[in-house]
């Protein structure tokens, strides 16, 4: 009996990992329209990053995770106060990492219900030279 209960917990922990995440991935091609649609873009990489690749034009620029690894206090306060629970919004980091982890948390944690990341980052948008400009 304890080996089929560990052997459930162990399936359903597996597979708890496996589920679609709520908010949606998108592509260069998808940030695109949504960008056109006036769709803001939060560019959450920090300042040294933005200095060094460039940003994508009208990004809004606010940093997610700092140099410590720590989401500066005033970052939920400045995004709530600018992007509403039920607004669109895209998140964009160098490699999708950090944005898919605020895009989950907005999703899960914060009630927002419509949160784009872009799957790979600034990273492909720069192979692809797309255009770029100085913050």
């Amino acid at each position: 009996m304890i080996a089929r209960l560990f052997t459930f917990f162990v399936l359903l922990f597996s597979l708890a990992g496996c589920s679609d995440p709520l908010y949606t991935n998108i592509d260069n091609t998808k940030l695109q329209s949504l960008m056109a649609d006036g769709v803001p873009v939060y560019d959450i990489r920090r300042a040294e990053e933005w200095q060094k690749s460039g940003v994508i034009k009208g990004s809004r620029l606010l940093t997610f995770i700092d140099r410590r690894g720590e989401t500066p206090r005033s970052f939920l306060p400045t995004f709530s106060k600018q992007i509403g629970k039920n607004d669109p919004v895209i998140l964009i980091c160098r490699s999708g990492n950090r944005s898919s982890i605020l895009a989950e948390h907005l999703m899960e944690k914060m009630g927002y219900t419509m949160v784009y990341n872009v799957e790979n980052g600034i990273i492909p948008w720069i192979k692809e030279k797309k255009p770029l400009q100085k913050p």
